[in-house]
C-alpha cells in the first residue's frame, strides 16, 4: 500500500499549492509587518525545486517578486531626494500587490504563472 499523502493533506509548511498560497498572504501582511515578507521569501526558496507542475512556477515568481521589489523600491528610495521617489513607493507598493493578487487567482485556479520570470505583472 503506497503512503503517499495527497495535496489534500499537504500543510501550509510543506512544498505544494497551500504553502504557495501562504506565501502570498505573508507577502501581503509584509506591507504591515514587513518580517513576514522575509519568512515567505524563506519558504519559497525552500520549497522550490521540490514540486512539479504548477506549483513551481509560483514559487520563481514569489522570489521574483522580493528580490525585483526590493530593486525597485531602492530605486524609489534614491529618488526621494529629487521628489518623485515617494510616487514611485507607492507604485512599487501597487506593482508588489497586483502580483500577489494575481499570484493568488491563478493558485486557486490550479494554473501555472504564465511568465513567470517576468519583471511586470
Amino acid at each position: 500500500m503506497s503512503m503517499e499523502r495527497s495535496e489534500i493533506d499537504v500543510g501550509y509548511l510543506e512544498p505544494g499549492g497551500k504553502n504557495v498560497i501562504l506565501v502570498y498572504i505573508l507577502y501581503l501582511v509584509g506591507f504591515v509587518i514587513g518580517l513576514t515578507t522575509l519568512v515567505g521569501l524563506v519558504f519559497a526558496y525552500l520549497n522550490r525545486g521540490k514540486t512539479g507542475g504548477w506549483v513551481e512556477s509560483h514559487y520563481t515568481f514569489q522570489i521574483r517578486t522580493f528580490w525585483i521589489g526590493l530593486l525597485y523600491g531602492l530605486v524609489a528610495f534614491a529618488l526621494m531626494f529629487v521628489g518623485i521617489g515617494f510616487l514611485l513607493m507607492i507604485a512599487v507598493a501597487v506593482w508588489a500587490i497586483i502580483r500577489c493578487v494575481k499570484g493568488l487567482q491563478a493558485s486557486g485556479r490550479k494554473e501555472p504563472i504564465a511568465n513567470p520570470e517576468t519583471w511586470l505583472f
